[in-house]
């Protein structure tokens, strides 16, 4: 409560311009907690940075793909996620989770822009550099948990592909941990199996942007050259490190 208080004294001095030398009131600054509660979200989402350079995935995702996923998409989300959340009335959660668990009560904005927020931010970290284009197969637990769940790790990739390439329109392909169990799935626009709505609901290790955005310009519309490639620099470390937390 404090720390909240403190934020919008702070806030409250940068509005008042030329009187920001004078105390703010008591009186002045309980109105302002009581419309911060209506109508005001004290959570402003970033974009994150890459945790490569914008070329470390070629030849797989080119770099003026990266710089405009990244950099303007991945962006304007972010913006106009702190937009919607600023005009939806008692948003009531700090965290993205938490809004996906019931994302019925939020604005398509929220949705939307929280989704695509979300989703994008898991990608980036799902992939690594491959110049070399070794080959690159899981190993560890989620390997066992694919094999044991798919029978061979070929038959799951026909599996991910097959859903990332019949996603109608713009979407995502996810492997999820639902039930305790690994569970292949898809989702339409910028919605992901942790929200309230989704067909599937899991926790998601591995996800996979079917968005045209994401590969147009190196593959134009062929989408399954696209997965293809995509294999060779899917970060299985990662996705193990997610596996053993969910």
């Amino acid at each position: 409560m404090d720390s909240r208080r403190d934020f919008l004294r702070k806030s409250a001095l940068l509005s008042l311009g030329g009187l920001a030398a004078k105390a703010v009131s008591e009186e002045k600054l309980n109105e302002l907690e009581k419309l911060s509660g209506e109508n005001f979200s004290l959570t402003a989402f970033t974009l994150p940075a890459l945790p490569y350079s914008h070329d470390a995935l070629e030849p797989f995702i080119d770099k003026q793909t990266m710089e405009l996923h990244h950099g303007k998409h991945h962006q304007a989300y972010v913006d106009k996620l702190n937009t919607a959340l600023q005009t939806t009335k008692n948003p009531g959660h700090a965290t993205l989770e938490e809004i996906f668990n019931n994302i019925n009560s939020y604005s398509e904005g929220v949705r939307n822009n929280g989704g695509g927020h979300y989703n994008h931010s898991l990608f980036w970290t799902l992939m690594k550099e491959n110049k070399a284009g070794a080959p690159n197969l899981p190993s560890g637990k989620i390997a066992d948990a694919i094999n044991s769940s798919f029978a061979t790790f070929d038959e799951f990739k026909k599996q991910f592909a097959a859903a990332a390439t019949q996603r109608f329109g713009s979407g995502w392909a996810w492997l999820v941990v639902s039930d305790k169990k690994l569970k292949i799935t898809s989702t339409a626009n910028q919605d992901n199996p942790l929200m309230s709505l989704a067909e599937v609901k899991g926790t998601p290790v591995l996800a996979l942007d079917v968005w045209e955005h994401a590969y147009y310009l190196k593959y134009q519309n062929k989408r399954a050259d696209y997965i293809n490639n995509w294999w060779n620099v899917v970060n299985w470390d990662k996705v193990n490190e997610l596996f053993s937390k969910a």
